[in-house]
């Protein structure tokens, strides 16, 4: 009986110190690679603006409306005014142009900075510019510069 202890003890003792050599680093080499492929992302998620065939600087207010702005402004997310919702956007038409236009630059409330877009300053103020006429306004779209 002494002697099936002291086996089980050493036998319980060479396992404790093989799992403690094994979390302290003495892995076989390439067992990091392996886990870090095992425990990867299965997909990753890019949002980027969709591809219009315009060029830049020539894109116009309903492209870059569809491919960035409608995301928000189609379902009034985050309080967005809806499109064409004469009553939510009053109080901003009342800004005019150009006080739409600082506030779409520099971002409002949940709205990063022009919408999240990457659209320069003119196309910008044609998507506000098609944006406010559809809801009440009738401003005149900027010339390109």
């Amino acid at each position: 009986m002494f002697h099936s202890t002291i086996r089980a003890l050493a036998a319980v003792g060479a396992l404790a110190l093989t799992a403690s050599a094994f979390a302290m680093g003495s892995r076989p080499a390439g067992d990091d690679e392996a886990a870090n492929k095992r425990i990867a992302p299965v997909a990753r998620v890019e949002l980027a603006a969709a591809s219009t065939g315009a060029a830049a600087g020539a894109r116009s207010g309903e492209q870059i409306y569809k491919a960035i702005c409608g995301a928000c402004h189609d379902a009034g997310v985050a309080n967005a005014p809806k499109l064409g919702d004469k009553a939510a956007w009053a109080p901003r038409l009342a800004l005019g142009l150009d006080g739409l236009v600082k506030s779409a630059i520099a971002g409002k409330n949940a709205m990063p900075p022009k919408g999240g877009s990457d659209a320069n300053d003119v196309e910008l103020a044609r998507t506000i510019v098609y944006m406010a006429n559809k809801s009440g306004a009738s401003f005149k779209e900027p010339a390109a510069k």
